[in-house]
């Protein structure tokens, strides 16, 4: 965990301007907008990060403190009910007011008093302000899944960023690797930044098993599509052809098929020819599943993955190296798994439960995971539009089922 209030004083810094780096090639009119109640607007995800740092530290630690707006409280919480009321989550598209001017102002206001406390009193809010930074980085994630749902829905495709155009790899053929069974510890095993989610590190006993040297690619997905995978009742669990039959899926998110039949797929550097060596996305656990059981094979343990993962250097295409969609897997030694971070989270059978042993965090911060433990699933690695400081092998992301709005694949894995 960073300690020096100096460095931190930096790093509060680097986030902050990250979160305003990400919106310089958007309009207000793109900033204002929510697409569906899952996505909330860009002006929004400005405002709400900054009510995190005035709500649980400013508040509580500055005396006399003035809020910046009386109604900002109510208008940016999210879901913490025991910090006070909360505007209804599918209407935050309809604030056009407070202005984006305003919200920018916030952001200035409270980084101004945020400084001033790490100056006089860093020592004691050192651990909030760890964690309030990686909850915005959290929220610059979703702020960028966020706008490509939302530019999804304009018949232009319209580009937030520049493609970046990178030298075409070899075809990396798939290759299940050989993972012995052991009695293993899990967690967060450093005093590195961790959620209370990650906590305990316990052991927990892993079969023998095999785990794909990459993820599935958008060719693989293709062959699942021409073989009536999304027609065949048999390949998926009884929720998952309901929502497929509900929402007429044919072809994972953000996939436009043209009137020849050949496929396109749309990201946040525009539309452009579907990459068939590129690690399909935006697909839902049910999708994910249904395929796993068409190859044969099965899901993931989150621990599996966790534990694969602990050897593998931290590349891929981050956020902060401006690669804003998956990229093909470049050929990996021997033994190791390729694509662990930075292309896109994959799921996993494991449902999002506790620990053996779990305290949340104390107060209203315990909402931030604990009360979610129920009907979600366990994601690891990380996704190209995840900040590389959020990416670690204990990190427990987790969604419903049914959702892939998000930067979400798969790698295969069997019994042994």
């Amino acid at each position: 965990m960073i300690a020096p209030c100096a460095k931190l004083n930096d790093q509060y810094l680097a986030v902050r301007q990250q979160s305003l780096k990400l919106i310089e090639n958007l309009s207000i009119e793109d900033m204002v907008a929510q697409s569906m109640p899952d996505a909330s607007p860009v002006k929004w995800h400005l405002a709400h990060t900054t009510w995190f740092f005035e709500t649980f530290i400013l508040r509580q630690n500055v005396k006399n403190y003035t809020l910046f707006d009386e109604s900002f409280p109510h208008l940016f919480n999210s879901y913490y009910e025991s910090a006070g009321t909360r505007h209804f989550r599918p209407q935050r598209g309809l604030l056009t007011r407070p202005s984006l001017d305003r919200v920018l102002s916030y952001r200035a206001y409270v980084d101004d008093a945020i400084h001033q406390l790490l100056a006089t009193d860093g020592a004691e809010i050192t651990d909030l302000v760890v964690i309030g930074l990686h909850h915005e980085m959290q929220h610059q994630e979703l702020l960028l899944t966020d706008v490509l749902h939302l530019l999804s829905h304009n018949p232009t495709f319209p580009a937030v960023f520049e493609k970046i155009n990178c030298p075409a790899p070899p075809d990396v053929p798939l290759q299940m690797q050989i993972r012995e069974g052991n009695l293993v510890r899990v967690g967060a095993l450093t005093d590195e930044f961790s959620y209370d989610c990650e906590r305990p590190n316990h052991l927990t006993y892993i079969g023998p098993h095999t785990l794909a040297n990459r993820l599935v690619t958008n060719g693989e997905w293709l062959e699942f599509i021409n073989d009536k995978g999304y027609e065949e009742p048999l390949l998926w669990l009884s929720d998952g052809w309901a929502t497929r039959c509900e929402h007429h899926w044919q072809a994972p998110l953000y996939w436009v098929q043209k009137e020849e039949g050949d496929w396109q797929q749309f990201g946040l550097d525009g539309l452009h020819e579907l990459d068939k060596n590129s690690p399909v996305c935006h697909i839902s656990y049910f999708e994910a599943d249904a395929f796993a059981r068409w190859a044969g094979k099965r899901l993931p343990r989150e621990h599996e993955l966790e534990q694969a993962a602990t050897t593998q250097a931290m590349t891929g295409n981050f956020v902060e190296q401006a690669k804003w969609r998956p990229q093909p897997a470049q050929l990996s030694e021997a033994g190791t798994l390729a694509q662990v971070y930075g292309d896109v989270w994959e799921w996993t059978q494991s449902a999002y439960l506790p620990y053996p042993n779990f305290s949340p965090e104390n107060g209203a911060l315990g909402e931030y995971n604990g009360k979610f433990m129920v009907n979600q699933f366990v994601l690891k690695g990380g996704s190209c539009a995840t900040p590389v400081l959020q990416m670690r092998p204990s990190y427990r992301n987790f969604f419903y089922p049914h959702q892939r709005w998000q930067f979400t694949g798969l790698r295969l894995a069997e019994d042994l």
